[in-house]
């Protein structure tokens, strides 16, 4: 009989069995484990879809699924070694490395060679799941790459942060990637129900009573994540006191004390953090005081230096401001400077200020414009010399030589003259309107 890789371990099928038990989270023994009860990601899952049908056909390649937190990645990964028949290794890359996948690797090799008992001769696929890949570093990701190129294993990568950015390209051209979605609030309602419902491996041998509203504001205090939204649920029955009915009563309250929600979705290193403040810039060049305020609110309230907002509005000032209120600049580092020496969370309203004073600016990104026709020259003339006639000539020689000859003095003329400050290839070009 094959033995399981890392047992007693977190890992395998073995595990995903143990799972299946009281004793393992709400969010883990509620995982579907067919594609008819996968909830959410339907761009993506549902019929007609290409990976539905790659999974339907036996034929998935190596897969890459990047989305937010509980969105259905690993339980995805899951459904498809069921349905594909596959092995299932699963390794957080948090604590596993190249050690561990030579050992997957030769497991994975000896599958091929010989067929578990049971399955007609046929060599069984092995499925390598790695959560959070973007953690393992550029030689662990090396080191997976010739046996993701033949076959030997099937990755299937999860992770929350920008492939692009964090998987070796080399890997990731021998992958397909998939954008999973945040979870909307009627697709961890119907999470919700379902657990509600399910007496084998829910809660509905339990007497809970829950109305609508309060599971309403469940799902919607989630922020799209299933696993916040099963975890708090399960919390909340458990701490749940019985009315007269003997009924497990969850009001608001108690869900609110569940969710321990003490935080945002904000990392300060990841792709929130520049999806947010990117919102933040586009809000202020559209001039809407209220997005620009609650983008801002975003990222102080996730942890985010004010020191940086201030530098990005600072840079606002200049780019979509300009010359349409030269006060915007002022305004804009008189609040780095403020913020500077008070910090959080008394500079909040300082940012608060600029931010709605940029908002409400009259806009102009002449600016910014002109100077990017002015780089695209530079870099295409970088060895164009000095016009003669604005160089300087501090010796003999230099003046010998023609340096500064004909210069106009520009008082001397009353600031009118007629004279090229150019050099001769981009002679007459015009870069400000």
């Amino acid at each position: 009989m094959e033995k399981d890789l890392f047992d007693p371990m977190e890992y395998g099928e073995k595990l995903h069995r143990v799972n299946q038990n009281n004793y393992s989270p709400l969010a883990d023994r509620l995982r579907p484990e067919q594609l008819a009860d996968f909830v959410g990601q339907e761009e993506v899952i549902s019929e007609g879809k290409l990976l539905r049908q790659l999974i339907e056909r036996d034929e998935v390649p190596s897969l890459i699924l990047w989305g937010p937190p509980g969105s259905g990645k690993t339980t995805l990964a899951r459904i498809i070694a069921k349905i594909t028949g596959a092995k299932f290794i699963a390794l957080p890359a948090v604590t596993s490395g190249v050690v561990e996948l030579r050992t997957v690797i030769k497991e994975a090799q000896d599958r091929r060679k010989y067929p578990p008992i049971g399955r007609a001769g046929q060599p069984q696929k092995t499925i390598l799941f790695i959560d959070e890949v973007h953690r393992w570093n550029k030689a662990q990701q090396d080191a997976l790459l010739p046996h993701v190129e033949n076959g030997t294993v099937i990755l299937i990568g999860a992770t929350t942060e920008n492939p692009s950015f964090e998987v070796n390209s080399a890997l990731l051209s021998r992958c397909r990637v998939f954008v999973f979605n945040q979870l909307d609030d009627l697709a961890i309602l119907k999470i919700l129900q379902r657990a509600l419902k399910d007496r084998e491996r829910g809660l509905g041998s339990l007497k809970i009573k829950i109305d609508k509203k309060t599971l309403d504001f469940l799902a919607k205090a989630s922020d799209g994540d299933a696993r916040n939204a099963l975890n708090a649920l399960e919390l909340a029955s458990k701490t749940a006191k019985p009315n007269q009915a003997g009924q497990l009563e969850i009001d608001k309250n108690l869900v609110k004390e569940s969710l321990q929600k003490s935080y945002l979705l904000y990392d300060k290193k990841g792709d929130e953090h520049y999806n947010i403040i990117s919102a933040l810039h586009k809000s202020l060049r559209g001039s809407d005081v209220d997005a620009s305020l609650y983008w801002l609110a975003r990222m102080l309230e996730g942890g985010e230096d004010p020191l940086y907002v201030a530098r990005r509005l600072v840079r606002f000032a200049s780019e979509d401001v300009g010359l349409a209120n030269s006060q915007a600049l002022t305004q804009a580092v008189a609040g780095y400077q403020a913020c500077h020496f008070m910090g959080m969370p008394e500079c909040n309203v300082i940012l608060a200020q600029v931010v709605v004073y940029l908002a409400k600016c009259k806009k102009s990104n002449e600016l910014y414009e002109a100077y990017l026709k002015v780089q695209k020259d530079v870099r295409e003339t970088l060895d164009e010399p000095v016009p003669i006639h604005l160089r300087n000539a501090p010796t003999k020689l230099m003046k010998n030589l023609g340096f500064g000859h004909d210069y106009k003095y520009s008082p001397d003329f009353n600031y009118q003259e007629k004279q090229e400050y150019l050099p001769a290839k981009l002679k007459g070009k015009k870069y400000l309107k």
